[in-house]
């Protein structure tokens, strides 16, 4: 017996909506791309803190204001990575100096 096809509707992890978000899109790279490089500083070199705590708390930003904007889960998933790279290389950065340590004083 014949079946009619039928698109799937349910979709998965990465479904989109077919439709183009450069706004959004953009905010996922940036937030991806400061998250790993707060991320991978604060790991590797301790007094590297004012890149790593600057490069998190823009990354928490960005990925803060695409969440807010986001339009598929896609997008979302990507920003939840990216934000706890930023969130955690930003408070490794913190632990380590903060924002301004040594630069004032």
């Amino acid at each position: 017996m014949a079946q009619a096809m039928r698109p799937n509707t349910v979709g998965g992890l990465f479904a989109t909506d077919g439709k183009p978000h450069p706004l959004q899109d953009t905010l996922l790279a940036v937030t991806l791309v400061l998250g790993i490089t707060s991320f991978v500083v604060a790991l590797v070199d301790d007094d590297l803190h004012l890149l790593s705590s600057w490069t998190g708390l823009v990354g928490i930003l960005t990925g803060a204001y695409g969440q807010w904007v986001s339009e598929t889960t896609r997008e979302r998933f990507g920003l939840i990575l990216g934000l706890g790279a930023a969130g955690v290389g930003f408070f490794l950065g913190m632990a380590h100096g903060g924002l301004f340590g040594g630069v004032f004083g």
